[in-house]
């Protein structure tokens, strides 16, 4: 099969890039609260760390940044992560390793006790508003414990 041309796989991530962006742009202005971007980005598809998400910010933003992120700033920028494929998530073998070296018994779950520690003492730390996210969708609220494979299967989007 014959990959699509370049100018068409352009078109169709800047159909994208600008879909994600109008949800945020409340003012039909085409702009963007700065604090949406993460949220913009990761709608497609990216998982960038909070360092590559300011770095990120950093490049499109305004010499004086005014809170806001313009749309004709943003589009280069994010068409360049996109064609790079940059910022793409972590594979799903991985992240279960990952979680089965927090649970050295092989339980197959964390407690909440225990998710909430790692994730904010260990590595880069997670935000409050970040844990509290992550537990809302994590946690059984009945065994009051994550069941990582099932967490997993939610998390990971097959765009294959």
């Amino acid at each position: 099969m014959v990959s699509p041309l370049p100018e068409l796989v352009i078109a169709e991530f800047h159909k994208k890039i600008k879909d994600a962006f109008e949800v945020f742009d409340h003012e039909a202005n085409n702009t963007v609260d700065v604090r949406e971007i993460g949220t913009i980005i990761r709608s497609l598809g990216c998982c960038p760390s909070e360092g590559e998400l300011h770095d990120l910010i950093v490049e499109v933003e305004e010499e004086e940044p005014t809170g806001y992120i313009r749309f004709e700033k943003f589009l280069p920028v994010m068409t360049k992560v996109l064609l790079e494929k940059r910022y793409r998530p972590i594979p799903e073998d991985i992240l279960l390793r990952a979680f089965e070296v927090l649970d050295p018994s092989k339980r197959g779950f964390l407690t909440k006790e225990e998710l909430i520690k790692y994730m904010t003492e260990e590595g880069e730390p997670f935000s409050q508003e970040e844990m509290e996210e992550m537990l809302s969708a994590a946690i059984d609220p009945e065994s009051n414990s994550i069941r990582y494979k099932d967490y997993i299967a939610m998390m990971v989007v097959d765009d294959g």
